[in-house]
């Protein structure tokens, strides 16, 4: 992942249930492997882009901003990992914070270190050590579906888009300016994600596509 690259409700229970299946589970420990990569967060949460992450990119390849060449490869060969066999305790990962590192956002630490192990193997001139553990309280994928979820809600206020919040905390919505502004439509919200935490922001409905 490129730094820079994020019914009604009668069926509000359907969505909960949803929401405890695909959290069941995670953050199930494994011991470490010997030789896993500790933890190097220093007990912070999962970094959020605009938060805790530089606005311009760490370097630039022929004067057009870049990320780094060790950040790209280490970056990809984790996010294979975590969108694979480790979907269930991947959160997300940010290339370059700092440059040359990559910081990646887990449910269990433990398995983070797995993951990172499982990344190594599949490209051995990377190097381990220049990963960050983070905790996240939710795992990305349990994220994607809750946001699809509640996308396909019909209430009073518009849904525009539904997304994971940056540093993998919640889920943000976008809705109309009278939706923003209803802590019921929020409260709402958060009860059909089965109290996963939902922030709502004023936004524009998409255009249709034309072509």
């Amino acid at each position: 992942m490129r730094r820079r690259d994020t019914a009604r409700f009668a069926h509000v229970g359907v969505v909960a249930v949803s929401v405890a299946a695909l959290l069941t589970g995670c953050g199930a420990t494994e011991p470490a492997a010997p030789g896993a990569l500790p933890a190097a967060g220093g007990g912070k949460s999962c970094p959020a882009p605009g938060r805790d992450e530089p606005e311009a990119p760490p370097t630039s390849i022929g004067g057009t901003p870049a990320n780094t060449p060790e950040g790209l490869r280490l970056s990809r060969a984790v996010g294979e990992q975590g969108r694979g066999a480790f979907a269930d305790v991947y959160a997300t990962h940010i290339t370059d914070l700092p440059p040359g590192r990559v910081a990646l956002c887990v449910t269990d630490l433990a398995r983070g270190r797995l993951l990172v192990e499982a990344a190594h193997r599949t490209d051995p001139g990377l190097d381990p050590g220049r990963v960050d553990l983070y905790p996240s309280p939710y795992s990305g994928r349990a994220l994607g579906a809750v946001s699809g979820e509640l996308c396909r809600i019909e209430d009073t206020f518009p849904l525009y888009a539904c997304a994971a919040a940056p540093g993998a905390t919640g889920v943000e919505v976008d809705s109309d300016a009278a939706g923003a502004a209803s802590a019921e439509f929020r409260a709402r919200l958060s009860k059909a994600a089965g109290g996963i935490p939902v922030t709502v922001r004023e936004g524009r409905q998409a255009l249709p596509d034309v072509g």
